[in-house]
């Protein structure tokens, strides 16, 4: 997949480009939200760089609702203002800073199609920090515990 990495300027609005983009956006997230069904999320670090992401963010946003995020807070012609210098803070310190990435817009569930939306990585990294550090994950483990799985020998009795 080193295509992915490639400027984007490079290619036209291929199909197959879009597919593998939304591939990855959409292994990044299973993977991610199976850490956090599994894990304590207040002892996930997602970047070397947690703290400074963290702090720069509530800083920057420190109204902002983590637990329910509104797309047009993000998405609206203001959100973007606001965002656009956060994110190029961290251009040259957090790999993939602008890859597309999903994100869980009410944070007690799941990814679905109506609780996903399309955001860039450090936008991801911000919010999710601030999820963990805040307690906001904490239900996911309880939520969507794995179910224990039947024991065959002990059915077949």
């Amino acid at each position: 997949m080193d295509v992915l990495s490639r400027p984007a300027e490079e290619f036209e609005n291929d199909e197959s480009i879009e597919k593998m983009w939304a591939i990855k956006a959409f292994e990044h997230a299973e993977i991610y939200f199976n850490i956090l069904c599994s894990a304590d999320p207040k002892y996930l670090k997602l970047t070397p760089i947690d703290d400074t992401i963290y702090k720069v963010f509530r800083e920057e946003f420190p109204n902002l609702d983590v637990r329910h995020i509104k797309e047009s807070e993000l998405k609206s012609s203001a959100g973007k203002a606001k965002w656009r210098p956060y994110c190029e803070r961290f251009k040259n310190l957090v790999e993939d800073y602008s890859f597309g990435t999903l994100l869980r817009a009410d944070a007690s569930d799941d990814y679905k199609e109506d609780n996903v939306i399309l955001i860039t990585r450090i936008q991801f990294y911000a919010i999710e920090i601030a999820r963990n550090r805040e307690g906001v994950n904490d239900i996911l483990r309880k939520k969507f515990e794995p179910k224990p799985e039947l024991d065959e020998s002990k059915e077949k009795r």
